[in-house]
């Protein structure tokens, strides 16, 4: 008895089964039994196969015009190839490699993008009806930004460069036709955003605390150390997590998670094999986990809570966009799309102990938590940590230079959105250094 393919690989392979046995049809190879073999394969019924577009093309280039004859058997021939690596694949589990290749190699690039939003579906992450809007310092760029700075934000490919001091914007910059409201993908830094929504989470009682075990909202989680494995090691990098966190290899897990149709099913096959809260290591997965337990502790989706727990109480003046799988599952360990303006809020909102404008909206003695080193004195609770000479400096970090920097002693924000960052200087990449120093320079010298 021939299996089946199940219904969401046969969504998937249906117009490339239907353009197959059309062609084959046209030029007579498909008999009977290879036709019904077909429809059972993808669970067509027999009344759907033709493809009335392609069969209109073939017939009339066999027919009517006998020079396109070998043209088309080419066209189709390659067109049948095609269908069939990716029917291969789509079998094989690796599906995610198509919508990877198309989103990256076949658009000119060779990983994840800035502006890949378009590739993917997205949950909105609705703005305040009624936004508050950024002061702009009297000698707003008039300070000309250090010459060295203007090299690394050039040679990263900067689109957006943003400083706020004392809750006023101070310099303002853009490239490659970006704006204060156009939309960028914020990588990593989303792991910050997941975990303030678990803390407010905790704040509301929804979530007992950050040592509640995470198999009480996730019964099905694997492995030989599942059971000891609670949220605050989910964001600290620390839970032991079977997860290669490789962003080159498009067969490693991170690839699988970002293109995949399934995050959550994925997650769940992978199993905890160390001792949690032993060792940081830095995991997107950790992320997605956390994510999945807000989500089922809430009943609600992460871009629905981010809009009712943070958007809207930060008084955004645009709406976000979060990717989500082809499930509707948010990756909540990446891809929380905004502009620099709007990111600015989470500094300004840490910057102030996790009070907005009077209002609290994340507990301090989190922010203090949040900032503090946890495992390894780099990083705490989803928030990267550095001390400059002395000044302490914490972040939210994106792998291609997406930073969200908060600077307490000189009541600075800095935001920096960009296609590229620079290799890694000690704990952190080396245009974030160029950054955090050169600001200083500049606040330092007024």
């Amino acid at each position: 008895m021939r299996k089946q393919v199940p219904k969401h690989r046969a969504k998937r392979l249906k117009p490339i089964c239907l353009a197959l046995m059309e062609y084959q049809l046209s030029i007579g190879s498909l008999d009977l039994s290879g036709l019904l073999f077909q429809l059972q394969l993808v669970g067509l019924p027999a009344n759907q196969f033709i493809f009335p577009g392609l069969r209109i093309l073939i017939t009339f280039g066999y027919h009517q015009n006998p020079h396109m004859k070998k043209l088309l058997k080419a066209i189709a021939g390659i067109a049948i190839t095609l269908s069939l690596i990716v029917a291969i694949t789509e079998l094989s589990g690796n599906g995610y490699l198509v919508k990877g290749i198309w989103a990256c190699y076949l658009h000119g690039n060779n990983s994840a993008t800035i502006n890949d939003l378009r590739y993917f579906d997205s949950h909105k992450v609705e703005a305040a009806k009624t936004s508050w809007q950024w002061p702009v310092s009297p000698a707003c760029n008039k300070t000309e930004l250090p010459a060295h700075l203007q090299e690394v934000l050039a040679k990263t490919q900067t689109v957006a460069f943003l400083v706020i001091q004392n809750d006023s914007i101070v310099n303002e910059h853009y490239w490659d036709s970006y704006s204060d409201s156009s939309l960028s993908n914020s990588f990593s830094m989303a792991k910050s955003i997941t975990t303030m929504l678990a803390q407010i989470a905790i704040q509301k009682g929804i979530i007992k605390n950050w040592h509640q075990k995470v198999k009480t909202l996730l019964p099905d989680l694997k492995g030989a150390h599942a059971d000891e494995l609670e949220l605050w090691h989910l964001s600290t990098m620390s839970s032991g997590l079977d997860w290669d966190e490789s962003y080159k290899n498009p067969f490693a897990i991170t690839a699988k998670a970002y293109y995949g149709n399934h995050v959550s099913d994925l997650m769940l096959t992978l199993p905890i094999v160390d001792q949690p809260g032993r060792v940081y290591n830095y995991q997107s997965g950790n992320t997605e986990l956390l994510g999945m337990c807000i989500t089922k502790a809430t009943g609600k989706s992460l871009a629905d809570l981010a809009s009712e727990w943070l958007w809207k109480p930060l008084q955004a003046e645009h709406d976000a966009q979060w990717h989500t799988d082809a499930q509707g599952t948010e990756l909540c360990y990446c891809c929380f799309n905004s502009n620099a303006r709007d990111f600015a809020r989470f500094g300004k909102m840490m910057l102030h102990h996790g009070n907005w404008n009077g209002t609290q909206i994340i507990d301090s003695s989190f922010v203090q938590l949040a900032t503090t080193g946890a495992l390894v004195p780099y990083y705490g609770y989803s928030f990267w940590l550095d001390d400059t000479d002395g000044t302490k400096v914490f972040a939210q970090r994106g792998i291609l230079g997406q930073y969200i920097i908060t600077i307490p002693e000189y009541n600075l924000v800095v935001v920096r959105l960009g296609k590229h960052a620079l290799p890694k200087r000690g704990n952190h990449p080396e245009d974030f250094h160029v950054i955090v120093e050169e600001v200083l320079k500049m606040v330092k010298k007024k």
